[in-house]
């Protein structure tokens, strides 16, 4: 079963680094300083967290803090009520 945190960066590798896991990209890593994503990448990044984890993310939160990096996405979800230890939801984790 995976965590919440590996879901989130199992995401981003597949979608934004095409699959290329590396030892540069940490959890702390800016997504936007780093290039890993774009403005359009953080439409995807938020339909992903609306329907993964049946929130709603209003456009005041659509700030760095919230979503800029792994960690900044754990500390959000946190404050959502999900925490970042839980397991993910059993059909996302085996995708």
């Amino acid at each position: 079963m995976s965590s919440i945190r590996e879901l989130i960066r199992k995401f981003i590798v597949e979608n934004f680094l095409m699959g290329e896991d590396s030892e540069d990209f940490k959890d702390d890593s800016s997504f936007l300083e780093e290039g890993i994503i774009d403005s359009t990448g953080v439409l995807e990044l938020v339909e992903f967290l609306e329907e993964t984890f049946e929130i709603k993310v209003d456009d005041e939160e659509l700030i760095p803090e919230n979503l800029d990096s792994i960690n900044n996405l754990c500390k959000y979800l946190e404050k959502k009520g999900i925490s970042s230890h839980d397991t993910a939801p059993t059909a996302l984790s085996a995708t």
